[in-house]
């Protein structure tokens, strides 16, 4: 099994850049997922091999035990395999100083929070975690928000964690600290400092607490990009024939990676720049272009793929029409939506977004992307649509996601095969389709009425609807295939 002991055993090109325990820890992760370990990771040893400094990672799973267990047992290595048509090359990531499970021992991820060497703090924890209404954005606590923002039971979610970490940060006066969100949305460091300062508020802390945390933490935004399906079988079978050692928390990820980070490190920070990262003073139109050109495309290929019984991503991309109807999305939509970072084509980008999700090494499974609509969809597609409508324009194409995913949440697919609704708000949505009869008509505004997810203003544009019914019409009528077929000649 992978290790310290068995290093010597894996080929030199394929060993870590940096020793678990040569480091001192610097930074501390939320969410050890498998983007973080292929991203964040991956950069911070970077990072460290080319200019030093105690900026090891602590890597902390809020509930997923398994997955510190595996870190644990490998003395915290793990393998990123990169993956292209050309071939396979995995080598070994040593950023991660220690693991903990937050849910196991919440008082240790609070004292960590709190201990003055850690100066920065990143998260991946998925839009779920950050429980604040996508229109008002006040917190909206879920029942385990609620208790560890009330109540003095140690905390179990990230809101909770992150609230009494920082009031004992605050007590101990122990020096400024960065919370960075490396999670896909849209002015995510905004959405952090909003997350913090609503719990703060929720929880009644002390003012000096509050004027503290506003007076030494930062909250800088990023924009992150690369394709890392969930590990699979194969993914272990392909590390072990490279490394020649078994390694049972092995990721893989396609060769494209970025970071975008506003550069606001009141405690200092790696340097990841040294590492490739793009460090800039505002975050916002790379965000914009990334959700919107890539996550937004994603989402799109993800449920008509879905629904046309296509497994991957790189498989529904083959579907006869479907690349020029995306195209036409990102051109005539997305382009003209928001003005992208100086020196930047959208269509060019979009041009390499669909490269890179036609790469037929990355099994990424249409259903995994399409989870958690109801939390993806504004942020990808809703957004674009309403600045299309604001300039009185239509968004026609981004309209065929919408029906797309109203579509997928009625749980059918075109030859009839069950798909499954794994979305927080499931239950919304099931009693929304319930209230209607089930026809195109009927279905589009009761699901437009899902407040949660579509703005009042969009939900009542007489255009988007009749866009979103056109499109849903089609698909009911047509099929996938049908539709982007007959919608690209």
């Amino acid at each position: 099994m992978l290790g310290l002991g068995t290093l010597g055993r894996v080929p030199a090109a394929s060993r870590p850049l940096v020793r678990p325990g040569d480091v001192a820890a610097g930074v501390v992760h939320l969410g050890l997922g498998a983007f973080h370990r292929a991203h964040q990771a991956v950069y911070t040893e970077q990072a460290i091999a080319a200019a030093g400094g105690d900026w090891g990672i602590v890597g902390v799973a809020p509930r997923n035990v398994d997955v510190v267990r595996r870190l644990a047992d490998q003395d915290c290595l793990f393998s990123v395999t990169t993956l292209s048509a050309a071939g396979a090359r995995t080598r070994v990531v040593g950023a991660l100083a220690r693991v903990r499970h937050a849910a196991g021992d919440p008082a240790a991820v609070v004292a960590l929070l709190a201990d003055p060497a850690i100066r920065v703090v990143t998260l991946t924890v998925t839009e779920k975690a950050y429980q604040l209404d996508p229109v008002t954005g006040q917190l909206r606590p879920d029942e385990a928000v609620a208790a560890d923002l009330s109540t003095d039971r140690p905390p179990t979610t990230v809101p909770g964690l992150l609230m009494r970490g920082l009031a004992a940060r605050a007590a101990a006066d122990a020096g400024p600290i960065a919370l960075v969100s490396c999670d896909n949305l849209p002015s995510n460091g905004h959405r952090l400092r909003g997350l913090v300062h609503e719990a703060l508020a929720y929880a009644k802390v002390p003012d000096a607490t509050t004027d503290w945390v506003h007076d030494h933490v930062t909250f800088p935004g990023t924009m992150v990009d690369r394709i890392v399906p969930a590990a699979t079988a194969q993914t272990l079978d392909t590390a072990r024939a490279a490394l020649g050692v078994t390694d049972l928390a092995a990721i893989a990820g396609e060769p494209y990676s970025q970071w975008v980070i506003e550069d606001d490190f009141p405690g200092g920070r790696p340097a990841w720049d040294r590492a490739g990262a793009v460090l800039t003073g505002d975050a916002g139109p790379w965000e914009r272009l990334k959700l919107r050109a890539l996550n937004g495309v994603h989402s799109a290929i993800a449920y008509l793929g879905a629904l046309a019984g296509q497994e991957t991503i790189a498989e529904t991309l083959r579907l006869p029409g479907l690349a020029d109807v995306l195209r036409r999305m990102i051109a005539e939509d997305v382009a003209a939506s928001f003005t992208p970072p100086d020196g930047v084509s959208v269509v060019g980008y979009g041009e390499s977004v669909l490269d890179r999700f036609a790469n037929p090494a990355i099994r990424h499974r249409t259903i995994q992307v399409a989870m958690d609509g109801s939390q993806k969809l504004p942020q990808r597609v809703l957004h674009t649509i309403a600045d299309r409508r604001a300039g009185g324009h239509s968004a026609y194409w981004s309209a065929l996601v919408v029906a797309a995913w109203m579509r997928f949440v009625q749980g059918r697919a075109d030859d009839g095969a069950a798909l499954p609704l794994d979305d927080p708000l499931a239950g919304r949505i099931r009693a929304a389709l319930a209230g209607s009869t089930g026809t195109p008509a009927s279905v589009v505004p009761a699901l437009l009425g899902l407040t949660e997810i579509f703005p009042p203003e969009l939900a009542a544009d007489e255009q988007v609807r009749r866009d979103v019914v056109t499109w849903l019409t089609a698909l009911d009528t047509h099929g996938v295939a049908g539709t982007v077929t007959g919608a690209a000649t």
